[in-house]
C-alpha cells in the first residue's frame, strides 16, 4: 500500500476531501470579514514551519485584507510539519494560546490519520473565533481572498 506521504503535495486528499475543505473555508467565512487559507507542500523548506507559514503569508498577500485578520494553515505532508498563523489583527484577539491549541488539536487528528477531517474541523473552529471577533457586516464584507487549497511543491 502507498503511504500517504509518499504522494505529491496536489494528490495527498481525495476530490471529496478538497471539497469538503473548500467548503469548511466558505462555511468559516461565511459570519466573519476574516478570510482563511490552506497550503499544503510536500517538504518544508525552513527548519521551523512557523517561519516557512509567514513567507507564504506574505507571497499569497494575506497581510493585505482590511482588518489584517487573515490566517494560513500551513501544512508539509512529507516532512509532517505543520504551522497555523494569524496576521496581526486576530491575533491580537486570541493570542499564543490559541494558535497553540489549534496545531494540537490538528495534530491529534493526523496522529487518527484523518487529515483532512483534521483540517476542516479547525478551520471551523479557527472560524469561529474569527466571528467572534470580526463578525460579518454585509454593507461593507468581501471575500478579499480565494477559498480554494494552494499546493505547493
Amino acid at each position: 500500500m502507498l503511504s500517504l506521504f509518499k504522494r505529491k503535495a496536489e494528490h495527498f486528499f481525495s476530490p471529496q476531501e478538497k471539497q469538503n475543505i473548500v467548503q469548511a473555508i466558505q462555511q468559516a467565512e461565511h459570519n466573519t470579514s476574516g478570510e482563511i487559507r490552506i497550503y499544503i507542500e510536500s517538504k518544508c523548506r525552513f527548519v521551523n514551519a512557523l517561519d516557512r507559514a509567514l513567507e507564504i503569508f506574505n507571497k499569497l498577500n494575506m497581510h493585505t485584507t482590511q482588518q489584517r485578520n487573515a490566517v494560513l494553515l500551513y501544512v508539509a505532508i512529507k516532512d509532517r510539519q505543520l504551522a497555523v498563523y494569524g496576521d496581526v489583527g486576530i491575533h491580537q484577539k486570541v493570542g499564543d494560546t490559541f494558535w497553540n491549541e489549534a496545531v494540537a488539536k490538528i495534530i491529534a487528528a493526523f496522529n487518527k490519520e484523518d487529515y483532512a477531517k483534521g483540517i476542516a474541523q479547525m478551520i471551523i473552529e479557527i472560524g469561529q473565533a474569527l466571528q467572534h471577533h470580526f463578525p460579518y457586516d454585509a454593507k461593507t464584507d468581501i471575500n478579499e481572498l480565494p477559498d480554494d487549497i494552494v499546493f505547493g511543491k
